[in-house]
């Protein structure tokens, strides 16, 4: 047997804490990456991908039932086939040959497959959210199936990693994505047919780390943040190359290696993580993350719909629909108009929705706990993602959207507002008088403002002290104390209708 040389990352669970690249001379047999597993789930009414090594210059066969495709090596051993669409259902049995060897794969499903990914609160399990007791009780679904994906940073590619596909089970329930699992057991109960869900996500990561950086570089603007970098790693070359380091030089080597193989440096996630199973057939994706970017969150304006367009650009799926969650409320009530990185970064994701097209956002400014960022409800923020998803991708004629500011109409004293997916009419919860806006004169010094709801849907804004009023703000603080909700119980999505610079526009 020819055998060829490659560059391999191993990241098996004894070393996922300390991942490493090693060159060495790979026999040539055929294998297939962890997202190709028994029990997995391929996308329905669509060919999928389905890639691997062999032996190189040699024909790979793969069937399914009585279907075959075929494909051949690449001098380096690698190929890539499709599979041929399958009726929503199974199991069915996949088998892929070449050479002499095969690999077969059971219990494979046909239904609508997910990618579950961000940074803790996607991460965030079952078994650390409400009512786990109850949740594992009845969490007996086989037609949903699950893969975690562990957490490696490098700037090497990585072709597989040791996590295999899962049954929903209420043995196994408790370590997945609690997000993705409502979500996806939403779509299973709503639309009766198998679900796959994939959670990549990786608790802190910031979202450049799910960008490669020469893309980042590139697109421009983001110079000041890879520049950065740049610093990092050259820092860290230099303590690597040193025989001998003194206890401070010690120390910084240790900091500067956490970076290097951690969850902000550009690349490192996308690289480390995504790589290995991107351009597996999916329906789309659900995120959640942006607290790791709050901090710099005009920069987040540009670095989310990069990020996206990227994602989807590398898949070759088109324009896949991306459904992200809102920031959740955060650290101590704000009674008072007050700056917010929060609200910042809130603004930024709610301005992705006119950038790109296909996507959407779930509002939970109501979800969040003061002394908590991980908020324990995440049932409800899966069935509003699923919202999203029932509505714009299976048909279901639902209320998905949250409403959201369209204008502003100065009448005197008085600000009227206008709304979009606010149709049906407000419910103000626990009160009848809205609550969380403030307003301002051209001096930009804000005051609770009082509200009402107008017969036509629009809500008027005043407040005694603010004669001649310039801009209206709502839920603009980290923890906001807010009530609207459309009858569908969909909350506002917080807003400003001002511009004037934010706390984070230099950062």
């Amino acid at each position: 047997m020819s055998i060829f040389q490659i560059k391999y990352f191993w990241a098996s669970a004894a070393i996922i804490a300390s991942p490493f690249v090693v060159d060495f001379v790979h026999a040539a047999e055929l294998e297939l990456p962890n997202i190709f597993t028994d029990h997995m789930v391929v996308q329905r009414d669509q060919e999928n991908p389905i890639w691997g090594h062999g032996m190189p210059n040699t024909k790979v066969s793969v069937s399914v039932n009585d279907r075959k495709s075929e494909c051949v090596c690449d001098e380096s051993g690698n190929w890539r086939c499709k599979l041929p669409s399958l009726a929503v259902g199974g199991p069915y049995e996949l088998k892929v040959e070449n050479e002499g060897k095969s690999i077969e794969l059971s219990d494979v499903l046909s239904g609508e497959v997910w990618v579950c990914s961000g940074q803790s609160n996607m991460g965030w399990t079952v078994q650390n959210s409400e009512d786990f007791e109850l949740e594992k009780l009845s969490a007996n679904y086989p037609n949903i199936r699950m893969i975690n994906f562990p957490q490696v940073g490098t700037q090497e590619t990585v072709w597989t990693h040791k996590r295999d596909w899962l049954i929903c089970n209420s043995e196994n329930v408790g370590t997945f994505s609690a997000v993705g699992y409502f979500f996806g057991r939403q779509l299973n109960q709503t639309l009766d047919v198998p679900i796959g869900l994939i959670n990549n996500a990786w608790g802190g990561s910031a979202a450049e780390a799910w960008v490669d950086a020469d893309h980042l570089t590139q697109q421009g603007g983001f110079e000041s943040l890879l520049q950065q970098w740049e610093r990092n790693e050259a820092s860290f070359a230099k303590l690597e190359s040193m025989t001998e380091r003194d206890e401070e030089q010690k120390e910084s080597f240790n900091n500067l290696k956490k970076l290097m193989t951690g969850n902000h440096r550009p690349g490192n996630i996308y690289h480390g993580v995504l790589e290995s199973h991107l351009g597996y057939g999916i329906r789309g994706a659900i995120w959640y993350q942006g607290e790791s970017n709050a901090g710099r969150a005009y920069q987040y304006r540009e670095l989310f719909p990069t990020m996206i367009s990227f994602w989807r650009d590398k898949w070759g799926q088109g324009n896949f629909p991306f459904y992200w969650v809102q920031l959740a409320d955060y650290h101590d009530e704000a009674n008072q108009p007050n700056d917010s990185a929060w609200a910042e970064l809130r603004e930024a994701q709610t301005m992705t929705l006119d950038k790109l097209p296909h996507v959407g956002q779930a509002v939970i400014i109501d979800l969040g706990e003061g002394k908590d960022i991980h908020p324990r409800n995440k049932v409800e923020v899966g069935r509003r993602l699923a919202r999203l998803a029932l509505k714009n991708e299976y048909g279901y004629k639902i209320a998905a959207d949250a409403p959201r500011f369209t204008a502003m109409e100065i009448d005197g004293a008085n600000a009227i507002l206008s709304f979009s997916n606010a149709e049906k009419g407000w419910r103000p919860f626990d009160v009848n008088a809205p609550r969380g806006f403030t307003i301002a004169d051209k001096s930009k010094e804000f005051v609770s403002a009082n509200a009402e709801i107008l017969e036509d849907g629009r809500i008027r804004v005043w407040a005694d002290s603010v004669a001649n009023p310039e801009a209206v703000r709502y839920a603009w603080a980290d923890n906001p104390v807010v009530n609207l909700f459309t009858k569908s119980d969909l909350p506002l999505t917080p807003f400003r209708t001002d511009d004037w610079p934010g706390v984070t526009v230099d950062k």
